[in-house]
């Protein structure tokens, strides 16, 4: 791996990476580029040799901000190979004709839709092939110095102890390296949980080809609920359905298959036909929680820290999470070239200039599954949709939307939650004088009838 920045003298101990999912990864490749010996731990065993867990993969939306991580240390065009991109997203209503609107405003630009299975596969063989870097699987933190750096894992082989100039949790939302944080005082947690879960479904492919529009991802939105669907290579769609917890039409109140063919029936109608595993996916697979993780601070002594989602986990709902976890890697990559490599400046300096932007984007995110559960089918949506993809091309550069500047920019999230404010104030604007034409047209038909 080549770039800029590297080629640093690393610490006689090396620097413990604790998870080994997709910012642990492509964290363990950054840090061996720059000189760094690593020890990635894992407590699962090496998912390479092994089936994924059913119902746990929620197709990932690769978008410029991950791009941009894996293109920085020559990785976008590998990852890639198993990514299909979708322009657009496809509205599924219970009846009437299905509702294409296109991502950005010269529908060429697109998010990509990948397993989060492949993804890890390939950074993990990214991160075992990187000079310096040692994955140790089976390896179940249990104990945390944040003063020392010492640290004891739980293995098949029994309790292992071990010390590492720095320790970065980049082990998700259920973080250990936080909790150990929290245990010690040395951070304080915030989970909010939705009162929503998840779980997935499988529509296979149908003689051989999509049996949906594989440049799109669809939508099934339903007010108080609502399922998508994402295209794999082996022309499948792995699909994951958004409902209530408990009360009608939730994942409690439907217990039986004819409770839930009933229900499909009724609510997706288009969706039964080409899901014939429907009833054995439902009753097997797990239904997955959703919540936003806050805490602070991120990071202690200037030797332990947290990243992506072990800091900040967010919904699914704007298909952030892995882009904003690969974005916290470039930015603490940034931090140790400018400090020259040291930690104890780096990474406050990191939580600095993170903290904000996870927040903004922990926020865009669940403003999003608003948009995305209830009005994506809405004529209004669609029309100061329309006005936005207007006034983009009436104005290149000057005014872009929230979805473009967050899916296909790398601009701050706190600084395009900022630039949206100042922008709505225009589209509030021209939505209103398109709306008084239209309502003028209107009045001028009626008169002349």
């Amino acid at each position: 791996m080549t770039g800029p920045g590297a080629a640093k003298a690393g610490p006689p101990e090396p620097i413990a990476v604790v998870g080994a999912g997709l910012a642990g990864c492509l964290l363990a490749c950054y840090l061996a580029r720059r000189g760094y010996r690593v020890d990635l731990y894992e407590r699962r065993p090496d998912p390479r040799t092994g089936g994924a867990e059913r119902g746990r993969s929620i197709n990932l939306a690769l978008s410029e901000r991950g791009l941009d991580a894996l293109r920085r240390i020559g990785l976008e065009e590998r990852i890639m190979a198993d990514a299909l991109p979708m322009r657009g997203r496809m509205i599924h209503p219970v009846t009437g004709p299905l509702d294409y609107q296109q991502y950005s405003h010269d529908g060429e630009r697109a998010i990509n839709s990948i397993s989060r299975g492949a993804l890890n596969n390939a950074l993990l063989d990214a991160a075992e092939a990187a000079p310096g870097v040692t994955v140790h699987f089976r390896h179940r933190l249990t104990g945390l110095d944040p003063a020392g750096g010492a640290m004891t894992y739980e293995t098949p082989q029994g309790e292992v102890r071990t010390g590492a100039a720095v320790v970065l949790g980049a082990d998700g939302a259920g973080s250990v390296v936080r909790g150990q944080l929290v245990a010690r005082r040395e951070s304080v947690e915030e989970v909010d949980y939705l009162d929503y879960g998840y779980k997935e479904l499988t529509v296979p492919a149908v003689d051989g080809e999509f049996a949906l529009d594989p440049g799109a991802l669809h939508i099934w939105p339903r007010g108080t609920s609502m399922m998508i669907a994402l295209p794999n290579p082996d022309r499948s769609f792995t699909c994951t359905m958004f409902w209530p917890a408990s009360g009608p039409g939730s994942f409690e109140a439907l217990s039986t298959p004819a409770a839930v063919e009933a229900h499909f029936r009724t609510h997706y109608p288009d969706l039964l036909p080409l899901a014939p595993d429907l009833a054995d996916d439902y009753r097997h697979n797990p239904v997955g929680r959703l919540g936003t993780v806050r805490c602070a601070p991120w990071q202690t002594r200037g030797r332990v820290a947290l990243v992506g989602d072990a800091a900040h986990a967010i919904v699914p709902f704007y298909g952030q999470g892995a882009n904003c976890g690969f974005e916290d890697v470039v930015e603490l990559d940034r931090c140790l070239e400018e400090t020259g490599g040291d930690w104890r400046r780096a990474l406050p300096l990191f939580e600095r200039r993170r903290k904000a932007n996870a927040d903004a984007i922990a926020e865009m995110a669940l403003a999003n599954f608003v948009e995305m559960r209830d009005k994506v089918a809405s004529p209004v949506f669609r029309c100061v949709r329309s006005v936005e993809h207007a006034l983009e091309r009436a104005l290149p550069g000057r005014f872009v939307s929230r979805y473009e500047l967050v899916s296909f920019s790398t601009v701050p999230y706190a600084q395009v939650r900022r630039r949206v404010r100042r922008q709505q104030q225009l589209l509030g604007g021209a939505t209103a004088v398109l709306v008084g034409a239209v309502a003028a047209g209107l009045y001028k038909i009626g008169r002349t009838m």
